[in-house]
């Protein structure tokens, strides 16, 4: 179903979202002070882009807001960022979603207090590279918020044949959820009570805690 957003920021990211977005069949709207930054969208983009301050009501307006679904505010500022996702969400309430970029992340309790949806590309992506350096043998699938909780696909190794889940999650309770169980290509829910086999596929939902303290449990379990 196509949907109409609207994209604040022509820059490497508002471009690249933008374009994606068109890909993808919706109609989307690019809003940067300086037209010079539209040249930065592919050329096969054909959505409207508008010049202009984003806190201007006249600006907005052009930009077709009111009928909006969803608005990612992406300039280069995390101030400027809040304040324009704030100001949105306040004077267009009827905008489903508000998502506000965040460069640094000293500045995410500001975003936070505004009570806006935030991405944090510096958070996200140092979380990711600290959990490849430590181990990459667990595959993150899915990341939530900024990285602090993440979706992982696991191989159960022979040592584990016949082990209960709940084996797993010893001191691991409060940082990891057993979401699936893959077996012979078929996923269901578990108990903590089934017994797991060689190659079975676990998909965990984790902290990076929580997933360091199983990586060091299996990698006990096998050293025994």
């Amino acid at each position: 179903m196509s949907m109409n957003f609207v994209v604040i920021g022509c820059g490497r990211v508002g471009s690249e979202l933008a374009y994606r977005l068109y890909k993808n069949g919706h109609k989307v709207v690019v809003v940067d002070s300086n037209k010079d930054s539209f040249n930065r969208i592919h050329a096969d983009f054909h959505g409207r882009t508008v010049e202009g301050e984003a806190l201007s009501a006249d600006t907005l307006k052009r930009a077709d807001i009111e009928n909006t679904a969803g608005v990612a505010v992406v300039t280069n500022s995390d101030a400027m960022n809040a304040v324009i996702g704030h100001t949105i969400r306040v004077h267009y309430p009827q905008v489903k979603q508000v998502l506000v970029r965040n460069y640094d992340p000293s500045m995410r309790e500001m975003l936070e207090a505004f009570g806006l949806q935030i991405v944090s590309s510096t958070a996200w992506g140092a979380e990711r590279l600290q959990e490849l350096l430590i181990d990459a043998s667990f595959r993150a699938v899915f990341s939530a918020g900024n990285g602090e909780v993440q979706l992982y696909e696991m191989s159960i190794p022979a040592d584990w044949d016949g082990i209960a889940v709940s084996a797993l999650l010893l001191d691991c309770v409060n940082t990891i959820v057993i979401a699936a169980l893959t077996r012979a290509g078929r996923a269901e829910l578990v108990t903590h009570q089934a017994l797991l086999k060689t190659g079975d596929i676990l998909t965990i939902s984790a902290t990076l805690e929580g997933v360091t303290a199983l990586q060091a449990r299996l990698q006990a379990g096998m050293e025994a």
